[in-house]
């Protein structure tokens, strides 16, 4: 960059780059929906077979392309904003500099250099000379930070100001600062192009049509980069408000432009797509992006890790004859954690995938990934339908050892829910969900006979439901049922003690308690609260509930007796906890989401809003 580059040098360019880029963004936004939805929705609504299931894996990786070019399109909008910002700062200072160069009749050459005329007291009958003079960019303010280099410049600039005082012609000092400013105008905009062009050129994708694991690690650390380099550009965005408040999130989201919401989702996809209160399509395709990287850099870490030795080998010896392989060992030591980690991230992740394939499968709606994380056993928040506009919405919160790696299940659970609830609400829309988004207890004991992880798990839920209401337009816009099995329930006890949970209904479904002991205690209230669950035989958690002490109640001999617990308090399938109790006819404490059976009919009974058509136990 040099002066007669940035002179003639259109900024609107680059800014209208960007919008061509954003445009190339939002059509293969557009694409990426029609072929992992709408077109595979209705190739399944009309045809079956092999040759349908063949298209629709052709569509599936079609998407991805899309998907990619999305993001990676968005990211080259907002370093293309990033530096059409910088440049027209630049420019601005430039042209500022030589519209004071032209009122003063200076004359800048094409070097960028001043030209003064004479002028001054006359000597000896002749005016002080004019001259030439040429800039500098040294003494750049840079803030607090000790820069010999700027050191350096100030004392320059010292130098030429005493210069400029004692120069007989007074338009030397002006030429001067002039000049200075030229320079320090093609400085920023040199820096800004050395910034940003090696950046925008990473940007390039491979020439092939195949979407890799690789291709996606590229994505994730061009983000990184991007998003270091743009902060000066992005710094007038206001960050998300402190607290996580569901309405003050969504009254933020709504109060950036167009071209502002693209640019912080883009560089900041994981932040976007945890906020509660955001639209679920909004935090949908943050956490799509979350997704496909994560699942490339976990499977590109997985097979980086070597072979595993054979644990055996030849000892040498006629006994032993074996002996245990000290590459084994060694290959155990380093890597069998990490593997089994990778492993078991990559099962969520893929069962997640595996969902959105399924759109249009036994008329499946389209599904919504609303939180997605992988520390702490992994988050993972499923929608099917949108949650946003449904007539009936469902929230199921499973319980003990729960993980990303069962989001296969309970995505399955909540699917068939939906079919279920589908077939009674009359053409009402229906939204079930997943709601993976908290560390649960990873064994009975002593883990599950703990209160403190649903008191943990509380506020994250109440939030995720109070952001959901908000976003259906106030509580009386959609019915809401909160679904919690064996510790979830606890959780949804949790939640209730610890503020409003925002619920029309509470299913607490084989549930070891929920720390109240009658269901008037609960947000929902009396009448709304109902209890599934097994014989003592097939599901013994209720009672394991009590010797835990995950229940309640007010008997005053309960704290009379050693573990009074068990005997003094309710749990939901206690007739004196007052929750109207359905029928069932599991056979084990995971066996209330089989498909087809009566227990999670009548589940969709209550969703639906269909109290008489629950059949009471």
């Amino acid at each position: 960059m040099d002066y007669a580059v940035l002179k003639a040098l259109k900024p609107s360019e680059f800014t209208e780059a960007a919008d061509g880029y954003r445009s190339v963004s939002s059509m293969a936004d557009h694409a990426y929906a029609s072929a992992e939805t709408q077109i595979t929705t209705r190739l399944r609504a009309g045809l079956s077979g092999k040759a349908v299931e063949a298209a629709i894996g052709q569509l599936h990786l079609l998407a991805q392309n899309f998907h990619y070019t999305q993001v990676e399109c968005g990211l080259a909008a907002t370093s293309l904003n990033a530096l059409a910002a910088a440049l027209t700062t630049a420019k601005s200072k430039l042209d500022a500099a030589l519209a004071d160069a032209e009122a003063a009749k200076f004359t800048v050459g094409p070097d960028g250099s001043v030209t003064y005329p004479p002028a001054g007291e006359e000597k000896d009958g002749k005016l002080p000379d004019g001259g030439t003079v040429s800039g500098s960019a040294k003494g750049k303010p840079s803030g607090n930070v000790i820069d010999p280099a700027k050191d350096a410049g100030d004392l320059s600039s010292a130098l030429r100001r005493q210069a400029a005082n004692i120069h007989p012609n007074p338009h030397f000092g002006k030429a001067v600062d002039i000049a200075d400013r030229i320079a320090q105008a093609v400085a920023e905009a040199t820096e800004a192009d050395t910034q940003w062009a090696p950046r925008l050129r990473k940007l390039k994708a491979d020439d092939d049509l195949v979407v890799t694991d690789r291709d996606w690690a590229d994505v994730q650390a061009d983000t990184g980069e991007v998003r270091g380099a743009a902060k000066d550009y992005l710094s007038h965005i206001t960050p998300p408000p402190a607290g996580g408040d569901p309405k003050a999130n969504a009254e933020w989201w709504k109060g950036l432009s167009a071209d502002e919401q693209d640019a912080y989702l883009s560089l900041n996809a994981a932040q976007v797509g945890a906020l509660d209160g955001l639209p679920s399509v909004t935090r949908d395709e943050a956490n799509r992006t979350v997704l496909a990287e994560r699942r490339a850099e976990f499977q590109i870490r997985l097979d980086g890790i070597p072979p595993q030795p054979q644990k055996y080998v030849p000892s040498g010896r006629d006994y032993p004859a074996v002996t245990l392989n000290p590459a084994w060992s060694e290959w155990d030591r380093k890597y069998s954690d990490e593997k089994a980690d990778l492993e078991k991230n990559l099962k969520g992740m893929n069962a997640i995938q595996s969902r959105f394939d399924a759109t249009g499968k036994e008329g499946l709606p389209e599904a919504f990934l609303l939180g997605f994380d992988t520390k702490d056993g992994g988050r993972a928040i499923v929608a099917n339908g949108n949650p946003d506009t449904a007539a009936h919405t469902a929230v199921f919160v499973p319980g003990t050892y729960t993980s990303i790696a069962k989001s296969e299940d309970y995505i399955h659970h909540m699917s068939e829910l939906w079919k279920e609830t589908t077939a009674q609400s009359e053409g009402q829309s229906v939204s079930t969900v997943t709601w993976i988004g908290y560390e649960a207890p990873q064994s009975i004991v002593p883990e599950a006979m703990k209160k403190h992880y649903a008191e943990d798990a509380a506020p994250d839920l109440n939030r995720f439901m109070a952001g959901l209401e908000n976003l259906q337009g106030g509580d009386d816009k959609s019915h809401t049922t909160i679904i919690g099995h064996s510790y979830g329930s606890t959780v949804l006890g949790a939640a209730s003690n610890a503020g409003d949970l925002r619920a029309d209904d509470m299913i607490a479904v084989g549930s070891p308690g929920m720390i109240v002991g009658h269901a008037r205690e609960l947000d929902a209230g009396e009448g709304h609260v109902w209890s599934q669950a097994a014989g003592t035989l097939d599901d013994q958690v209720p009672a394991g509930g009590k010797v835990a002490g995950l229940g309640g109640g007010n008997k005053w001999w309960k704290e009379m007796l050693p573990f009074g617990s068990v005997w003094g308090q309710n749990v939901p399938s206690d007739e004196d906890f007052g929750a109207n109790i359905m029928a069932n006819d599991s056979n084990s404490h995971t066996d209330y989401w089989r498909d087809h059976s009566l227990s999670i009919r009548n589940q969709a009974s209550v969703v639906a809003g269909k109290y008489d058509d629950v059949q009471r136990g």
